[in-house]
């Protein structure tokens, strides 16, 4: 799919972080958005043309020149909006069309009136998405998070560095070196409120959050030499009956026993009908009593959900605490926290305080987005949480810049656009990169780059 120009519908929180990343990377944004305070809040903020109008109304699209547009992206708060623009979409002759929409009533493959009846591409559900994401990592709960890279072969995983891990105080070539064996490479580091591509000489500090690369095949050796144990995932807290939390519930409950708490009374009585696998309390997720005698020491994942987010983010700071099973016994474990967080400053707060992972519902939704327009142009995405990084495959043409000396020559300049090649491919397998590396036309790389620096490293492959 080629796509220059796009049309956002909605300037609100996915609207809005959508077309600071679109605009980021070269892509021509033009907006549609019908309130005037929010216009005049970020008129300074975003390089795009703004139009200030109802999406209802055709002499809005005309001013925005529709019939130009590659791709339409109609994110606003109103699901009947959403679908009626991707009508008038294509009446325009727009070729792509996404929308919001949470009903499940419309738009999806078994509704009344799918996706197709309004010419829509690509369904996001905010909600969903972030309820899946978090299910996917309660299950791959042995290591913060694990990603397939190289349709699987390759793996990425998050890790928080502890004072007494293996690679603690020490820098990039000194891991090399002593752990040649072992096949793995740190790629990129989140310290603080910084997210580093680090260097040989980068040192990894105690409470970093370090994403490694590695063969999937040597991710239970990686994990043994960091002293991670494989946790067997059994019992489950959320706090949050909203559509994340109640979602999360339905979608874990047959593998593993939840708890769910819940502060709105006839909420709650209604969830307790409606999740037959699930013990739901009625309670302040904040409140320490509640949280002990509702099981939290012996929970091994607590999960806040709620629409605030220092509700989340205290209660968690209260469950790492109280699931910290190594306060009474030296050999115990520690309970993982996740919290759904809505404020993108706060996600970097929270995983600078301590939470193992932090989630936003409209940094999902663009991540899935993005993933669809970039189909066409990069053969892989995936996005690392907790760091404004993103791990992709690229292919290099026959001329490119990355074909004409080896990594170790390109050092200094792909250190200072934030930007790794991490592994190649060669012979149906991959290897991770040395300075020596020389990138052949025609061959496969896993590149590591800044978010920032997505383009940069496209350029270079080109």
């Amino acid at each position: 799919m080629n796509v220059s120009n796009i049309l956002i519908i909605g300037l609100g929180g996915v609207g809005l972080h959508l077309a600071k990343r679109l605009i980021h990377e070269g892509y021509g944004v033009t907006v549609i958005e019908s309130n005037p305070q929010l216009i005049a809040s970020i008129h300074d903020k975003i390089e795009a043309k703004i139009i200030e109008g109802n999406a209802m109304e055709l002499a809005c699209w005309r001013r925005a020149n529709a019939e130009s547009m590659d791709l339409l992206i109609a994110v606003t708060n109103e699901d009947s909006v959403n679908m009626i623009a991707s009508i008038i979409a294509d009446r325009f002759g727009i070729p792509q069309k996404i929308a919001r929409v949470r009903s499940p009533e419309y738009g999806y493959a078994n509704s009344f009136l799918n996706k197709n009846d309004f010419k829509i591409d690509l369904v996001i559900h905010p909600e969903e998405l972030v309820a899946q994401e978090i299910a996917r990592l309660v299950m791959r709960a042995s290591a913060n998070d694990v990603i397939d890279i190289g349709e699987g072969e390759m793996k990425v995983c998050a890790m928080r560095i502890g004072q007494n891990c293996p690679l603690t105080d020490k820098t990039l070539k000194e891991i090399s070196d002593l752990y040649s064996e072992y096949g793995f490479r740190v790629v990129a580091i989140a310290r603080g409120i910084a997210t580093i591509i680090p260097g040989d000489e980068d040192t990894v500090l105690a409470n970093d959050q370090a994403f490694i690369i590695l063969k999937g095949t040597d991710l239970q050796r990686f994990m043994n030499l960091m002293g991670v144990r494989e946790q067997s995932i059994q019992r489950v807290m959320i706090v949050g009956g909203g559509m994340v939390g109640a979602r999360v519930a339905q979608l874990l409950g047959k593998t593993v026993k939840i708890k769910l708490i819940e502060n709105d009374k006839e909420h709650a009585e209604d969830l307790a009908s409606e999740l037959k696998n699930t013990e739901v309390l009625l309670g302040d997720g904040t409140d320490v009593n509640i949280m002990v005698l509702g099981g939290l020491m012996e929970m091994d994942i607590f999960i806040a959900t709620t629409g605030n987010n220092e509700t989340n983010i205290i209660s968690c700071l209260l469950a790492k605490h109280i699931m910290n099973r190594k306060n009474i016994d030296p050999s115990g474990r520690e309970g993982k926290t996740m919290a759904m967080v809505k404020k993108e400053d706060y996600l970097v707060l929270a995983s600078t305080i301590g939470l193992d992972i932090a989630l936003n519902m409209k940094i999902s939704a663009a991540n899935e987005i993005l993933k669809f327009i970039r189909m066409g142009e990069l053969l892989s995405v995936a996005h690392l949480h907790g760091v404004d990084a993103e791990v992709i495959e690229l292919v290099a043409t026959p001329r490119s810049p990355i074909t004409k000396k080896t990594l170790g020559k390109m050092r200094s300049m792909l250190q200072e656009k934030e930007i790794l090649i991490a592994g190649v491919f060669k012979n149906g397998s991959c290897r991770l990169t040395d300075r020596d590396t020389l990138i052949e036309p025609n061959q496969k790389a896993i590149v590591v780059s800044a978010t920032k620096s997505l383009k940069e490293a496209q350029r270079l492959f080109q």
